[in-house]
């Protein structure tokens, strides 16, 4: 509508008439109306692209021509018209009312949606004669989100309420921007969550993303970046299909797809954009893609032709939810030419369908026909009211309005919602009153619950679609699952997987990765300048396992725990000890035998005490020794076995004093030798000084000390249990730990001042006369005990674990081997294999010759 002003004279100027005040600029005709006690608007893509004219401002621009016309959006506005027969001829609705109906193509464009929504508003006359505004309450539209917006931005001044059927844009619930604004479907919010679970679910985390050049896929694609970011899904490639078509930039597209590794491609675009892109893929012969359809597409009739499906089959995406009119079927057969002769958007329908033309007219392409042709079933794009769902949505918006209209013409006086709790006049109804009953509409239809939240927006619910081959080779829409919004999160999607089938006519899951999945052992490294998604698997170090695939970081075991040669689990570390296997079963079976050779020996002394050999070289003193060096031996067994508290505080004691024992009873009786053999000098009585008492309190006073040594070891700092990973990482070695280090090399240097001593004073008595000089043997003795326990001390220090016991173990066995064969072989020797030795004179070197 155009308002042509003309410029008046106040003073001079006569009254202008109605037609020097307003005149139409161009007539745009609804395609289909009806009147009524009450008119809504109807705005239908009924065509999916237009022509723009020359802009050439030397003549009258021609009107915008609209091309490509489609049956299936022809199917929605007869719904419309049906939804408001049913209701005219409805005794429980809208009793005693009509509803009438103007219905206007937008052409799939803005600027053409904003020709009709104008249209919609103004009156209908046969002249080019302006006749006022039309008695509109609300307008069913649109189905682009593009075209929404604009509708409703013009309706938004005459707070006329818009019901849309198809536009999903979230950006259309914002209510500062678009007050007058509802929905039958859901926001696009809800899409972008369903279609990003899609994509984890099927673990696709290398994806391509294409959009139409309006609104709806901008702010779509927006939505689905906000909801990856929080996800391993990364997107490969952004492509934009150009609002007026472009052959050239659809191909630069295919290629990007051709050329990609990402083999899962997500499509928020229309039924017009797809159409000629569709075209032009095919053409290319671009196979092997996993198609995601937005809402927009994902049902659309015009691709069910066979053609399709080697291209197209196995498409997966989210549709509006499906219901059932029942008479819609035989309503859409009422159509035809002869019915409507005049219409011509039931001779495209016919041509569409049947590729014919009812009626002649110049520069028509396509043989004539009767118009009497029966719409058959096969006729899908028209004919497929199986499953309606866009259709469906028409349906319910329809009824949303005439539910909204029964409350408000039936309210109760006194309790209505406008000031004073008073009701509408139904003679003189208004727009934004009719608004407020919408948003508080709430009915049942056909099992489902339509009503509106604060945003305008309808229960989000969506059925997953699957393009499956059907019976006729055609592509039939199979419902594979469900997205429910209202439900918890993470608990909204439900796939029959065992039922989808894939690209390529797959069973199995198409894989759409930049890398393959680091398996578990292994962590992901990401690849520089690359996204997240890319990444190459590197092993996980020692120590540290990874469980799942695609693990982000290798975690360490804990402290007693090791990694696998897989490096997928934490397994108990190997426990180590001196334990009774090979090593420790030789050491007790030598510490056994070192003891009952000593026991042996004992014996022999003992049954030969009287002998010579063992009066002459003191027999109590040797009966000392041999007990403590059983005690030696037997000391061995304490380093066997796993360590516990007692056993620790056993070990080094026990050994020190036996040891000390040991030496202090040699020490004596090296002073003894040493004595015997000076004393014979005139004036020496040193002997008096070594009696057995003596004797008995020189091992004493030596041992003890040693035990106030160990004593005070154990009260400060006692060796305890311990566990030691540093030698290797992956393995337990059970040691004891010597506590105070102070206190263990007190003990060690004072075995080693005793050592030294023994051997200085049997050094000096090496050549007293006699056949039988013990102190050779001392001396000898004490160099083999001092060389195993120099050589022990830093074998010990630099070896771990059990084999620090061993090595311990080791030289207290062969340091009493030497002691014992140096001290008593020699003995044992003349006592058992040359007894006529066993002299006083024979060991005293006095025997006759």
């Amino acid at each position: 509508m155009t308002v042509t002003s003309v410029q008046i004279n106040t003073f001079t100027s006569p009254p202008l008439s109605a037609a020097e005040e307003c005149m139409l600029q161009n007539s745009f005709q609804p395609a289909f109306m009806a009147k009524g006690d009450f008119v809504i608007g109807g705005i239908f893509p009924l065509h999916y692209n237009q022509e723009m004219p020359d802009i050439n401002c030397t003549y009258r621009p021609l009107p915008v021509k609209c091309n490509g016309f489609s049956p299936r959006t022809f199917r929605w506005a007869q719904t419309m018209r049906l939804a408001v027969d049913e209701i005219n001829q409805s005794i429980k609705l809208l009793p005693n009312y009509t509803l009438g109906y103007k219905i206007f193509d937008s052409c799939s464009h803005p600027l053409t949606g904003q020709r009709a929504a104008l249209a919609v508003v103004n009156g209908i006359t046969d002249s080019l004669m302006c006749s006022g505004s039309s008695p509109l309450l609300a307008v069913v539209g649109e189905a682009g989100s593009a075209q929404s917006i604009v509708v409703s931005r013009i309706l938004q001044p005459f707070k006329i309420p818009m019901v849309s059927y198809f536009s999903s844009c979230a950006c259309l619930s914002d209510r500062s921007q678009y007050p007058t604004f509802f929905r039958v479907i859901p926001s696009d919010d809800y899409q972008v969550v369903a279609i990003a679970q899609l994509l984890v679910h099927f673990n696709w985390t290398w994806v391509g993303v294409i959009r139409g050049d309006h609104e709806y896929g901008h702010l779509a694609v927006q939505g689905l970046l906000k909801e990856l970011k929080e996800t391993r899904v990364c997107i490969a490639y952004q492509e934009m299909i150009p609002l007026l078509y472009n052959t050239e930039r659809a191909l630069e597209i295919i290629e990007v797809m051709r050329h990609s590794s990402a083999k899962v491609v997500v499509v928020f675009s229309a039924e017009g954009e797809m159409t000629p892109f569709l075209r032009d893929y095919m053409i290319q012969n671009v196979t092997g893609i996993q198609w995601i359809a937005s809402e927009a597409w994902v049902t659309a009739s015009a691709f069910t032709g066979r053609e399709y499906y080697p291209y197209m089959g196995g498409t997966i995406g989210f549709g509006i939810r499906k219901g059932h009119v029942s008479t819609l079927s035989d309503y859409l057969r009422t159509v035809n030419p002869q019915l409507y002769p005049n219409n011509p958007l039931v001779k495209e329908l016919w041509e569409a369908l049947y590729g014919c033309s009812p009626s002649f007219s110049p520069g028509n392409h396509f043989p004539p026909c009767t118009g009497q042709e029966t719409l058959l079933d096969q006729h899908a794009a028209y004919m497929n009211t199986s499953s309606p769902r866009v259709a469906y949505n028409v349906y319910k918006a329809v009824y949303a309005i005439a539910h909204a209209l029964h409350n408000l013409l039936f309210c109760q006086k006194g309790n209505g919602p406008f000031q004073n709790n008073s009701c509408a006049q139904s003679d003189n109804i208004h727009p934004w009153q009719l608004h407020h009953y919408l948003q508080e509409v709430t009915f049942n239809i056909s099992g489902q619950k339509v009503n509106f939240d604060l945003k305008g927006d309808s229960i989000p619910y969506y059925d997953i679609i699957n393009w499956q081959r059907g019976t006729s080779g055609n592509i039939e829409f199979v419902n594979v699952g469900l997205f429910d919004g209202t439900k918890p999160p993470g608990e909204e999607l439900v796939i029959q997987e065992d039922r989808i089938i894939w690209a390529r006519h797959m069973s199995e899951v198409p894989v759409s990765v930049c890398s393959a999945s680091c398996l578990p052992g292994y962590r992901k490294a990401v690849r520089i300048w690359e996204p997240v998604c890319c990444f190459d698997c590197l092993p996980c170090d020692t120590g540290k396992i990874s469980n799942e695939t695609n693990s982000a970081e290798c975690t360490f075991c804990s402290k007693d725990f090791w990694s696998n040669s897989d490096r997928t689990a934490c397994i108990p570390k190997k426990v180590e000890f001196l334990s009774y296997d090979s090593l420790g079963k030789a050491l007790t079976v030598t510490s056994v035998f070192g003891a009952c050779s000593t026991i042996i020996i004992f014996a022999v002394f003992l049954y030969h005490r009287d002998t010579a050999i063992i009066r002459v070289n003191n027999s109590e003193l040797s009966f000392f020794i041999l007990f403590s060096l059983t005690l030696c031996f037997l000391c061995c067994l304490v380093f066997i076995g796993e360590p516990t508290p007692w056993s620790c505080m056993l070990r080094h004691t026990a050994f020190s004093i036996t040891f000390s024992l040991c030496l202090s009873c040699i020490l004596a009786k090296t002073l003894v030798v040493l004595a015997a053999f000076t004393s014979t000098r005139p004036g020496n009585n040193i002997m008096k000084w070594l009696g057995p008492t003596q004797q008995r309190v020189i091992i004493l006073s030596c041992t003890l000390i040693q035990v106030v040594i160990c004593a005070s070891w154990l009260i400060d700092a006692p060796p305890i249990p311990s566990q030691n990973t540093q030698y290797e990482p992956s393995t337990i070695i059970l040691e004891c730990s010597i506590g105070s280090r102070l206190a263990f090399w007190c003990v060690l240097s004072y075995i080693g001042l005793k050592t030294c001593l023994c051997f200085v004073l049997a050094f000096l008595a090496r050549k007293l006369p006699g056949n039988f000089n013990e102190a050779k043997f001392i001396t000898f003795s004490m160099l083999i005990f001092s060389a195993v326990w120099m050589a022990f001390i830093p074998a010990y220090i630099s070896s771990p674990g059990n084999y620090a016991d061993a090595v311990e173990s080791f030289a207290i066995l062969a340091s009493s081997f030497g002691l014992l064969f140096c001290l008593f072989a020699p003995k044992c020797y003349i006592i058992l294999l040359k007894p006529e030795k066993n002299t006083r004179q024979h060991i005293m070197g006095k025997e006759k010759k």
